[in-house]
């Protein structure tokens, strides 16, 4: 949803534009084809959700290969968005009137190709934003990028955009989704647990001075509110983001343990709609060990620290150790904490062992070019759970895969198996 919001905003803004251009002559066929293109080319990236995974057969870590895979790239983008033109430029032309043909050629068909690739570009940027990821240059570059920095489906930008879009609409039943979606945001603010009370409190008030805000501003007005609203709150995350990674870094940097570990990667989620607490996951090695390490960072510790950030959100997903799960996972971590970190968990195995099971099991070797913070339990049958401890472990988390005993036959083609460079390629060289 957060990606459609943003596709209307961008068709808002597009149908302002072309008003401005048009002096104020825009059909209503415009206004709606907008708005869909907004829509459908936000979305299109995912469009790999067709062929990833059970429906080709790829099973579930064909499903982790490929799910913002190759659809995910600027390549695909661009002709994601020419396909989408092409289709709303021959839609626009089926019933056209000669009038209508003209005004399509001097102010519609140029708007809505800027739109069509504002919007499949979009979804590539708002993915970057989260834990997870994309790699987007491919076939120049096959490695992943992270912007650790936004929830995956953060309130603040439900409650930025809605608003402005609601008052821009006369359609009743338009009105009526966008309400349902605001108040559906809001709710899961308060009743799922994964947002503190005071944020939720914030959230709707927040919500509903925006949405009084927006009544009484002029069309134009709204959408530039919306824009440098929604910019706001990502600025404001990536401003946290930066802030705790760098205190991670630091504290490997200054950890008294001998040898001393190297930060490798620093993967960080916010809690929801509050940039003041983070979850942490930390990947360092001191040349024999591979270690995961986990915990809560406080950013801005003067105005809440780490063991706050943890009494308030024990009852969400950051509140218990997602590492505590694993047999061998110790609450020994070789990093030091502070009022702004408070590490709970870590887990380590020699190099040596990801490397030779990268090496022996394909099924491995082919997770790891997803699998940002590998983790893995050996089964009394002989079987490998393998997991990305970003999603949760042990039968706990989306992102795992059961291998089966060694030897055992590859059971996933060679054709099915990107060309992704491993996340933790790092490792596996020995840097």
């Amino acid at each position: 949803m957060t990606h459609a919001l943003a596709g209307m905003l961008m068709a808002d803004a597009t149908t302002v534009y072309v008003s401005g251009r048009s002096r104020g002559r825009v059909p209503d066929r415009f206004r709606t084809a907008a708005v869909i293109m907004g829509i459908a080319a936000a979305e299109f990236p995912d469009t790999d959700l067709v062929y990833s995974g059970p429906l080709v057969g790829m099973g579930k870590l064909g499903y982790l290969l490929h799910h913002r895979g190759h659809t995910h790239t600027i390549v695909w983008a661009v002709l994601g968005a020419m396909l989408l033109w092409w289709v709303a430029r021959w839609w626009w032309h089926r019933r056209a009137t000669a009038d209508e043909a003209a005004w399509w050629a001097a102010h519609g068909s140029r708007a809505l190709l800027a739109l069509a690739l504002a919007g499949t570009l979009s979804h590539l940027v708002l993915d970057w934003t989260n834990s997870y990821g994309v790699h987007p240059f491919w076939p120049l570059d096959d490695r992943w990028f992270y912007g650790d920095a936004v929830f995956i489906v953060e309130p603040w930008l439900w409650v930025v955009a809605i608003p402005p879009l609601f008052w821009n609409r006369t359609a009743r039943s338009a009105r009526a989704v966008l309400v349902v979606l605001l108040a559906l945001i809001l709710a899961a603010s308060w009743g799922l647990g994964e947002v503190a009370r005071p944020v939720a409190m914030l959230l709707t008030a927040g919500a509903a001075f925006w949405m009084a805000l927006q009544r009484v501003l002029p069309r134009g007005g709204r959408l530039l509110t919306a824009l440098l609203a929604w910019t706001s709150v990502t600025s404001t995350f990536f401003l946290g983001a930066s802030q705790a990674r760098a205190m991670v870094r630091e504290a490997a940097a200054r950890s008294p343990a001998v040898p001393r570990p190297r930060a490798l990667d620093v993967v960080l989620n916010p809690a929801a709609g509050d940039p003041r607490c983070w979850l942490v996951m930390a990947v360092t090695t001191d040349d024999v060990m591979y270690r995961v390490s986990e915990g809560l960072v406080a950013p801005f510790p003067g105005l809440r620290s780490a063991a706050q950030c943890a009494e308030r959100y024990r009852t969400a997903r950051m509140g218990a150790s997602i590492l505590a799960a694993l047999p061998n996972a110790s609450p020994a971590v070789p990093l030091d904490s502070s009022r702004a970190l408070r590490w709970r968990r870590s887990w380590a195995v020699p190099r040596s062992e990801m490397v030779a099971l990268a090496t022996e099991r394909c099924e491995f070797a082919a997770a790891l070019r997803f699998m940002r913070t590998p983790v893995w339990v050996e089964r009394g049958n002989g079987t490998l759970l393998l997991s990305d401890a970003r999603y949760g472990v042990s039968g706990g988390g989306f992102a795992e895969v059961m291998l089966e005993p060694y030897p055992a036959p590859c059971s996933l083609l060679r054709a099915w198996v990107p060309g992704w460079v491993p996340p933790r390629a790092d490792v596996l060289r020995g840097d």
